[in-house]
């Protein structure tokens, strides 16, 4: 029989390789349009990136990088942004209009309580149709030009929170023009929206009923039930553990699922699922609540944020079951501070928002893989590891509150 010694430097060892495979990387401030933020959500293969950045006048547009950063501008509304492009630079857009919605609703969640619709962009902006009512989102597509998001239907339910008055289901656009098929919550459920979608037409998101579950542009997706959709059908993922919070969050080419749980003590966890071996729980950061993962890629890479319960949140990366703050990967003088990852593609760029240290302001980021001895001292991490997040300034945590499912369903930030 081994000794306890051998394990445990066994064990160190393991570690230590783990740790000597995790890439390290060079950050980008991807800047804005003049205004105090912006936010990346997706990078396809080619290295292009999607989010949205701020006007002066604190709108936001949705944008596309390139040899330049892509203005896309709106639906006719304040505010638009886009998921990430897919390998022919298409992306899924969600944009208010300048109509007033009807039933005075808030869907996107700016404040404006305008009409808000999902589009495609495909060098121009085209709106995407609902399911009978007036709002929509669509947050993602494939390389097939199928797009995700959100609908309303026309059925008024008294279960809503105001100002929300519709049911609304997850949808999938095309690849025919106007085309809309709505994808069906769980037995018993009421409501769903969509996130992910890969190239074999398969749908991670999440279904509960309208006082459960929360959509807005902004950033906030919350249900009770993580689910995939595969030709049509609707699948629970399980949990782990909890009964009150579970979302799909992204899937890979390979049926891969990255999402969230809650579990027992209240505290809601990272997951990744597979169709072999189920939900597999990847914790949070040290002694964070939230672990909240938003992009997978073909080499089972999850990027995420991690956030104490104060609100502070850092970026994450898992990779061959090792959970690291993407701070740590960083150079130690970065201007930047890592606070999300919320997409990654296959070469290992990741793409989210970050705060910059100088201004206290947000910013979209790209971190890209520097690799081996040659690339030098900028590939050199952080010399000390965090156990817990940075401190943000206050209107900074405000605004991840506002965005994140703190206090939903029992994990209240103090």
């Amino acid at each position: 029989m081994k000794s306890i010694a051998t394990l445990i430097a066994a064990g160190s060892l393991l570690a230590a390789l783990a740790n000597a495979q995790t890439p390290r990387y060079t950050v980008t401030d991807l800047g804005t349009f003049g205004g105090n933020f912006s936010v990346a959500f997706g990078i396809n293969n080619a290295g292009r990136v999607g989010g949205t950045a701020a006007l002066p006048n604190g709108n936001a547009y949705a944008f596309l990088t390139g040899i330049a950063k892509t203005d896309l501008g709106t639906l006719g509304g304040p505010n638009s942004q886009a998921g990430g492009p897919n390998g022919a630079d298409q992306l899924a857009i969600l944009s208010e209009t300048s109509t007033p919605d009807p039933l005075k609703e808030d869907f996107c969640g700016f404040g404006d309580h305008l009409t808000c619709l999902g589009a495609l962009w495909n060098g121009v902006m085209t709106a995407l149709p609902t399911l009978g009512g007036n709002n929509a989102m669509a947050a993602a597509l494939n390389n097939r030009g199928q797009v995700i998001g959100v609908a309303e239907n026309s059925t008024i339910d008294k279960l809503c929170p105001s100002p929300q008055v519709l049911d609304y289901e997850a949808a999938v656009w095309g690849p025919a023009p106007g085309q809309i098929q709505g994808l069906p919550p769980l037995p018993g459920d009421t409501v769903g929206f969509a996130l992910g979608i890969n190239d074999l037409g398969q749908v991670v998101g999440s279904s509960g009923t309208c006082a459960n579950t929360v959509v807005t542009a902004v950033g906030l997706f919350v249900g009770p039930h993580a689910v995939l959709w595969e030709n049509g059908a609707v699948t629970d993922l399980g949990n782990l553990g909890g009964k009150t919070m579970g979302k799909a969050g992204a899937i890979n080419s390979r049926g891969e699922v990255a999402g969230f749980s809650d579990v027992p003590d209240g505290s809601v966890h990272s997951f990744l699922w597979t169709k072999d071996a189920g939900m597999q729980d990847l914790g949070a950061l040290g002694a964070d609540v939230l672990g909240d993962p938003a992009g997978i890629n073909n080499s089972t890479q999850v990027v995420g944020g991690s956030c104490d319960d104060s609100g502070n949140c850092r970026g994450f990366l898992w990779q061959n079951k090792v959970l690291s703050d993407l701070n740590d990967l960083i150079p130690a003088d970065s201007p930047l501070y890592l606070m999300y990852g919320l997409g990654i593609n296959d070469a290992g760029e990741i793409v989210g928002f970050a705060l910059q240290n100088s201004t206290g302001e947000v910013h979209a980021y790209l971190a890209t893989p520097v690799r081996g001895k040659a690339s030098g001292e900028s590939a050199t991490p952080a010399a000390h590891v965090e156990t817990s997040p940075k401190s943000l300034p206050e209107n900074v945590r405000q605004m991840l509150r506002q965005r994140l499912p703190f206090g939903r369903f029992g994990a209240g930030p103090r």
